[in-house]
């Protein structure tokens, strides 16, 4: 399962990432109250010269409201969770305009859904965004990193989705796998780039299952239902819909997925999809954008892989050209 043996922690690739030790504490210092002053003061002057949503949030706030999709709820711990900070900056919407704009995609197709997955889920946003905009549709979230998932936990509690999200510690992908994953903290903040592909020396197993299988275990509605799916799995893509194929072909699910340059199998998913009819839609600036292959490669990384047409995309309000 993993693309080497050696530690990624200590890997040139993970002493990159964390500024070789330093990150942390450097982006705790700027979260204190008076050095965060200074930083917004920066990031004001200097506009759009700077990605605002990549510096820290203020260590004191300890919730963020988000606002989107006719909905509201909160996100945790913006000063450790990745997506909360950047709702903090983007006064309760992600602030780069494609990535708002894969939230209300999602919104808007989970609005007539009865299955909701989020594979891959992160602290949770789209899981508690569909529950919120589909309150009879079954929910389900998969996160392989135990810290983060905890974090998923706190979000759902918060929001008193409890009843309403099942949250699942695995990986999605092919039946019989364990991924080794760090027990650590990520660092200067939960790590969203974790993958069943990296293997960790002080870590623990977390067990993988086929989407096939974990779609088994759903309840007996849930089978051949309007469906809508989020993957975000740092480059394991193919493995997820190459182990659905049953899932694939009785629920036909919407399905917004990230494909990461440099990582994606775009064959394997192309090879997963296949059979099926789907279309290819990649989230840009302002609307959806119909190719008729899929590439990887910036700044969008995020598809909507559909059989819908686009007067059925358009009857759900959603933008394509």
């Amino acid at each position: 399962m993993t693309d080497s043996a050696g530690d990624y922690h200590q890997s040139a690739r993970g002493r990159r990432h964390s500024w070789y030790g330093t990150k942390a504490s450097v982006k705790r210092v700027l979260s204190w109250r008076v050095p965060h002053l200074v930083v917004r003061g920066s990031a004001a002057i200097v506009g759009d010269r700077i990605r605002r949503e990549r510096l820290p949030a203020p260590a004191h706030v300890k919730a963020v409201r988000a606002r989107m999709a006719g909905v509201t709820f909160v996100m945790t711990r913006p000063d450790r969770c990745i997506i909360a900070k950047e709702l903090y900056w983007g006064h309760g919407v992600r602030p780069r305009a494609e990535d708002q704009l894969a939230l209300d995609v999602f919104a808007a197709l989970a609005r007539t859904s009865k299955v909701i997955l989020d594979v891959g889920a992160y602290t949770g946003i789209f899981a508690i965004l569909g529950a919120k905009v589909s309150e009879d549709a079954e929910v389900h979230a998969f996160e392989v990193v135990p810290e983060v998932a905890k974090a998923a936990l706190d979000n759902v509690v918060a929001n008193d989705l409890l009843p309403r999200i099942t949250l699942h510690v695995q990986g999605v992908g092919k039946d019989g796998d364990v991924a080794r994953i760090s027990i650590g903290d990520g660092g200067s903040a939960l790590p969203d780039f974790y993958s069943t592909q990296m293997h960790f020396d002080r870590g623990v197993d977390v067990p993988v299952s086929s989407l096939d299988t974990v779609a088994g275990s759903f309840s007996g509605l849930a089978r051949g239902v309007p469906t809508v799916m989020k993957i975000d799995v740092e480059g394991t893509e193919d493995a997820v819909l190459l182990n659905g194929q049953d899932f694939l072909a009785t629920n036909r699910p919407d399905i917004l997925c990230e494909i990461l340059p440099g990582i994606a199998n775009v064959e394997g998913v192309k090879t997963a999809l296949a059979p099926h009819g789907y279309r290819y839609y990649r989230v840009e600036t302002g609307a959806l954008t119909a190719h008729d292959e899929l590439v990887a490669e910036e700044p969008f990384r995020d598809w909507l892989f559909t059989t819908k047409t686009p007067a059925e995309l358009a009857s759900a309000g959603i933008p394509s050209r």
